[in-house]
């Protein structure tokens, strides 16, 4: 399977990224596509706009807006669920390239634990905060308030409403 393309605002302050899309995201061709995924109740949460209630475009146009883009640390691979764990044949995506192009950007948010390590291998070297931050999957079993907490660090990294 082969994931999704970047979504990268005009002036990105923070880049989030994933592992690789599941099987429903990439469907649908959209990030975190699965309607049990917490990622946007999560980054309404950090964002502190309304993401949930709104159609896809939309809610990465308010992404957009505050400097969030979106990408995943494996480009392609083989998988036969759509847990990171089933990952094999893993072909990382070109990210020090992309963040060497970003110059508004300020930190990499690691949505999970297989991101987090892909990220911190393939920006080694650069001078940049990468902050893991634990899974936005249903399957990850911590509660959603606790997720919601860690979260919150990437508050310091977005751009201001407006």
């Amino acid at each position: 399977m082969t994931g999704l393309p970047p979504v990268i605002p005009e002036r990105c302050s923070l880049l989030v990224l994933g592992s690789l899309p599941g099987r429903v995201s990439l469907a649908a061709s959209r990030y975190y596509g699965h309607p049990r995924n917490h990622f946007w109740a999560l980054m309404e949460g950090v964002i502190g706009e309304p993401l949930v209630a709104l159609d896809y475009p939309e809610r990465l146009a308010r992404l957009g807006a505050r400097g969030v883009g979106l990408w995943d640390v494996i480009g392609s691979a083989r998988r036969v669920s759509s847990l990171d764990g089933d990952i094999r044949e893993a072909t990382v995506n070109p990210l020090a390239p992309l963040v060497e192009r970003l110059p508004h950007l300020r930190a990499v948010g690691c949505n999970g634990a297989l991101s987090a390590r892909g990220a911190m291998r393939a920006l080694a070297g650069h001078d940049l905060p990468i902050v893991a931050l634990p899974s936005s999957s249903p399957a990850y079993t911590l509660p959603l308030a606790a997720k919601a907490e860690a979260w919150q660090a990437l508050r310091a990294f977005i751009l201001p409403p407006g």
